[in-house]
């Protein structure tokens, strides 16, 4: 029996100015304007926007979200913005596509196993008691700041766990370089309003200063390595013996270079904003925060920090990792090119045309989480999440292109939150209000202080 199509109706499109169409609405708060387009929207289940001179349809819920991500994700590539990223990331598994993504992913995937990730759990504890005894010396009755707190300790895994070594002098050259190329791509993003590629801005100039010193840094700790040919617990080590089971072939050195950038950058910033979140979130929440402090001492008894066991054995702060990144996703919107036509319902898409998915607006989405401003780890309870669709929840992406780090950087947080409130009582700066700030990533507009006691 044939199943018949219901007739196509157009997607319903937001009204926008002439010329600049939905721009000024979506550069003056876009996390208003997309809640804004699901409470309008919602309905419809998409809606298409014009912002920077392009069409393009936002999915408003999570049966077409998972089409796009899983179902269908063939048809669908990697979208405009990723262009501008890739100036500096290169080919790696965030910006690559087809064929060289496929490669790229079975190559990496065993450095990500949980076996791997056991032994780069020390790391993260180490460094984690390192920086409560950093933030004891300076959280003498003043508050601490922890949109750069959290940075630092961040900075010092991922280097650690890459490297296998702090680098040194290097790190602050090699964070400082990097800083500057996520600034470049931050402003190309968020700003639709460009100067023409062969224009030489200061920015430009910059950006080319700071590409040449990270290749000239990650290209010699590549090339020391393949020299010396010694072993390390580390992820570059695991990279560089990876081989393709179809071909035999390891990765190029520019391969290397692109998921190490890769890595490195994704790798701290993301946790280290989605830390502020949480620690914001706890100080405001006394009663959760003490639970969460008593599952800690229960655990860990008279012991004074974790081993990598303990990373998982404490199911309500994994919870409360949840439900911060469930209000504060790191990556709050994505894009995707649709490489040809496809249905959803009664609505299609032709081919090369933009689609952005948020885990923002799913995250926010009344009909999949009731009330959902409040902070309630209640919400990811096992009984609770069985009844969810799977797609209302994503900050890692979904479908095959699920972060591969995303079990690294909820160890990494676990580590952190373990360490920090075993160590410390955590008090909230009386009426501190901080709010989203939607760039590449979801940051913190206002610094996130916290006293410690």
């Amino acid at each position: 029996m044939e199943t018949t199509l219901s007739p196509i109706r157009p997607i319903p499109v937001h009204p926008g100015l002439p010329v600049v169409g939905n721009t000024l609405e979506y550069l003056r708060d876009p996390l208003a304007f997309f809640r804004r387009l699901q409470r309008d929207y919602g309905h419809e289940r998409m809606v298409r926007i014009n912002v920077g001179g392009r069409a393009t349809t936002l999915m408003l819920k999570p049966e077409e979200t998972k089409q796009v991500v899983q179902e269908n994700n063939r048809n669908y590539g990697r979208g405009k913005s990723f262009a501008i990223l890739k100036t500096f990331l290169g080919n790696g598994l965030l910006t690559s596509e087809g064929d060289l993504w496929r490669k790229q992913r079975r190559l990496a995937q065993p450095a990500f196993h949980r076996q791997k990730l056991a032994i780069l759990a020390e790391t993260m504890i180490e460094e984690a008691v390192a920086w409560a005894d950093r933030l004891e010396k300076v959280a003498d009755n003043k508050p601490v700041n922890f949109s750069t707190a959290t940075t630092d300790v961040t900075l010092r895994i991922v280097t650690k766990t890459l490297f296998g070594s702090s680098l040194g002098d290097q790190l602050d050259s090699l964070s400082t370089a990097l800083a500057n190329l996520n600034h470049f791509a931050i402003n190309a993003v968020v700003n639709p309003i460009r100067a023409p590629k062969w224009v030489p801005t200061p920015s430009k100039r910059n950006f080319e200063r700071a590409t040449t010193q990270v290749n000239n840094l990650i290209f010699g700790i590549i090339e020391s390595r393949r020299k010396t040919g010694e072993t390390r617990d580390d992820l570059l080590d695991m990279l560089l013996r990876a081989t393709d089971e179809e071909t035999g072939e390891g990765m190029s050195d520019e391969q290397l270079r692109d998921e190490m950038v890769t890595l490195f950058t994704a790798g701290h910033e993301t946790t280290a904003t989605s830390m502020a979140w949480t620690l914001y979130l706890l100080a405001q929440h006394p009663g959760i925060l003490q639970r969460a402090k008593a599952e800690i001492r229960a655990t860990l008894g008279e012991r004074s920090q974790p081993s990598a066991d303990d990373l998982r054995a404490m199911p309500y702060l994994s919870q409360i990792i949840n439900e911060s990144l469930r209000l504060y996703p790191p990556g709050w919107v994505m894009s995707r090119l649709s490489l040809g036509p496809d249905r959803f319902g009664d609505h299609a898409i032709a081919a090369n045309e933009g689609v952005l998915l948020s885990p923002y607006v799913l995250h926010h989405d009344p009909a999949s989480w009731s009330d959902p401003e409040r902070f309630d780890p209640e919400r990811f309870a096992p009984e609770l999440s069985k009844e969810r669709h799977p797609y209302a929840y994503m900050p890692f992406g979904g479908g095959p292109r699920l972060c591969i780090g995303n079990q690294f950087a909820l160890m990494e947080m676990q580590a952190l939150l373990i360490v920090l409130l075993h160590r410390f009582e955590l008090r909230p700066i009386p009426g501190l209000q901080v709010t989203a700030q939607p760039l590449i990533t979801l940051r913190p507009r206002q610094a996130v202080q916290i006293y410690l006691s």
